[in-house]
């Protein structure tokens, strides 16, 4: 004798006539609730500035004012202004020396720390430390280590070198500066990318003879390729927007060799009055940041798939 299966009730009915409709138009609110402050912050601190700006470099505006229409006089004087590929230049060549040894600094430092048995969170929390301190701070630290004058580093390695003022090791004492300090966050993010591969992916190919150099090119780097690239995409957008260091450590000097596009937008926009042309600066940065992004993550999508 078979057991009769129980008919699947069906659920209960809602709410009908006037209660559906006051029911929906409560779930309506609610949405526009969470929605609507969100909508009016970005509209009015994001798209209403990139708006303005857009605007404001068609003009001759100063700091304050409206301006005039101009026309594209802005970015004609900015592609015939040598500082302005001075800045363009000083700007990719501190992504260079910076995105990706801080990447691979980054990955390797977190591999060494995961190999730790005793004192690994120690060791991670004093990478860490340098990331939560303010740019104040570790711009001070630094020119004090590195003074020519009374700088720890010239007295202990006997040189002579003015770091901050060199024209040759000024961009490059910026960049060392800026990996001591944001390094300790790519650690993090490739050490849970590291955890988060299977130990027994590693022993499966362990018993088939793998080991070394093998085992991270066929496992490690496939499995953290998209922590990888997301950690290229931060560096790059971060150091495209840098300002705050090279203009605490040397202000741009010496003669330009570190000026780079957001310092020399405040230069123009704050410091010479020159509003419009300091917004097409803005203009051009930000579509240079769209492009490199979007190049930096069809690249990275096609090493994923491959």
């Amino acid at each position: 004798m078979t057991t009769p299966v129980p008919l699947r009730s069906s659920p209960p009915p809602g709410p009908a006539g006037p209660g559906r409709a006051a029911h929906a138009r409560q779930r309506a609110l609610t949405a526009a609730a969470l929605v609507v402050p969100f909508a009016a912050l970005y509209v009015l601190f994001l798209l209403y500035p990139t708006l303005r700006v857009l605007q404001l470099s068609f003009t001759d505006a100063d700091l304050t004012g409206a301006g005039r229409w101009t026309g594209t006089h802005n970015y004609a004087r900015l592609l015939s202004e040598p500082t302005f590929w001075t800045a363009l230049w000083n700007t990719v060549l501190f992504i260079v020396l910076t995105a990706v040894p801080n990447t691979l600094i980054g990955l390797g430092l977190a591999m060494l720390v995961l190999r730790l048995r005793r004192l690994k969170n120690v060791v991670l929390a004093a990478f860490f430390l340098p990331y939560v301190l303010p740019v104040s701070v570790v711009t001070n630290v630094w020119n004090w280590v590195l003074d020519s004058n009374f700088g720890l580093f010239n007295f202990v390695t006997g040189s002579t070198v003015t770091w901050f003022q060199d024209p040759v090791w000024a961009l490059p004492s910026v960049a060392f500066v800026t990996i001591w300090w944001t390094v300790g966050f790519n650690i993090l993010l490739f050490i849970a990318g590291l955890s988060n591969i299977s130990p027994e992916i590693y022993e499966a190919a362990a018993l088939d003879g793998a080991s070394g150099w093998r085992l991270f090119r066929s496992i490690t780097w496939p499995n953290l390729w998209p922590v990888t690239s997301l950690i290229l995409l931060l560096q790059l957008i971060a150091q495209f927007k840098i300002f705050d260091q090279i203009y605490l450590l040397t202000q741009g000097g010496p003669f330009d060799k570190t000026l780079v596009l957001l310092l020399y937008a405040y230069r123009e926009g704050f410091q010479q009055q020159h509003g419009g042309y300091a917004s097409a600066l803005g203009v051009v940065l930000m579509l240079a940041i769209g492009l490199v992004s979007a190049v930096q993550l069809a690249l990275s999508q096609r090493g994923g798939r491959s």
